[in-house]
């Protein structure tokens, strides 16, 4: 398979997949403990304890030093290349990414580089409130939220924190900017927070909030992940569907992770993201940038490539772009969860970025 398209030099991968979202994760830090990437807490001890046999590993996370991290001038240079090569979509991740200072600047500088068409944002929403104008007036429209729980208790439990104030503040305050799409995403854990599933899509229905529920995927620290932990899309979409009447909705685009459906009568939908029941991989279009400059191919990669030191190394933007073009064609099959063959990333998903 070649990397080029009519002539040029294009993301594509082995097996004809265009990549053109690129997810940048510029902090591995992160304030909240959840469950399902960080169980540093009792809370989640005792759930993976209650729910296994073995429980979490013994945890002592890391953060890696602020000087490993790209800085936001080399992350433009990184976007400005990529969005040469077919790359048009760009979501900021962490840990939590507002917890890095002067995120505004960023967006600032991504928002003009020829091609980029969207910008997006997810944020645990702790902070968001006192930075929300400066992110809306450096271009920032769309912005998702991590939502797992509707109760105050069940919060803290999952995250680790006493903040579904903060939260409910900041979806608030995104309204009232006039953000556009807001989104909540809520990772679903059995008998965690599956008795939450409907109150969630009531809660997003009710503020006319696009909702993607997200099933637990192995990207803990603990490596506590088990298959039983699981709720498949197909139970969460028949809990939905016993509770409110759902159409259809074509997916967003051909490489879309999420299928999605419209409470009828409005235009407020949900949407299911099936990683371990129903694997998207043979549509992938995306790539991972994390905060200390490797390239990751895909969400569940064993092997990473080495961006920061070339570009810390190489002046000359050519360069990097054939390398990107290269890495790309390595990019993975399928992340192979449930096989036999399957490894789980070294990396939580707060140091890949999500």
């Amino acid at each position: 398979m070649s990397n080029r398209q009519s002539g040029k030099l294009a993301l594509v991968d082995s097996f004809g997949r265009s990549i053109h979202d690129l997810r940048i994760s510029i902090t591995d830090r992160c304030n909240f403990r959840c469950l399902y990437c960080l169980p540093e807490t009792e809370e989640a001890a005792d759930f993976f304890r209650r729910s296994s046999e073995s429980g979490p590993r013994p945890i002592k996370h890391e953060w890696k030093p602020r000087s490993n991290f790209l800085s936001y001038e080399e992350i433009a240079r990184v976007v400005r290349v990529a969005a040469g090569l077919g790359v048009n979509k760009v979501r900021l991740t962490g840990g939590e990414p507002l917890l890095r200072r002067d995120v505004p600047r960023l967006i600032e500088q991504l928002a003009a580089i020829s091609g980029i068409k969207d910008i997006a944002l997810t944020t645990n929403g702790f902070s968001f409130v006192e930075h929300a104008k400066a992110l809306q007036g450096a271009g920032l429209r769309r912005i998702t939220f991590s939502l797992d729980s509707l109760d105050q208790d069940n919060f803290r439990r999952l995250t680790g924190r006493e903040a579904l104030g903060d939260v409910m503040r900041a979806i608030a305050r995104a309204k009232e900017l006039g953000f556009s799409p807001i989104r909540l995403n809520a990772v679903i854990i059995r008998g965690l927070n599956d008795h939450e599933i409907v109150p969630l899509a009531r809660f997003a229905l009710d503020q006319e909030l696009a909702i993607r529920f997200i099933e637990f995927m192995p990207l803990d620290s603990g490596r506590a992940w088990q298959k039983d932990h699981v709720v498949t899309g197909g139970e969460i979409l028949s809990l939905l569907q016993a509770e409110f009447d759902l159409e259809p909705m074509e997916p967003e685009h051909a490489s879309a992770t999420a299928k999605r459906w419209r409470f009828v009568g409005g235009e407020t939908e949900v949407g299911l993201i099936t990683p371990v029941s129903e694997p998207f991989c043979g549509q992938c279009n995306r790539i991972r940038l994390t905060a200390d400059g490797k390239l990751r191919t895909c969400l569940f990669s064993i092997k990473e490539h080495d961006f920061k030191t070339l570009l810390r190394q190489e002046d000359d933007d050519a360069a990097l772009a054939q390398w990107l073009c290269d890495a790309v064609l390595k990019k993975e099959k399928s992340h192979q969860i449930g096989q036999d063959q399957f490894q789980q990333p070294e990396r939580s998903m707060s140091a890949i970025g999500g």
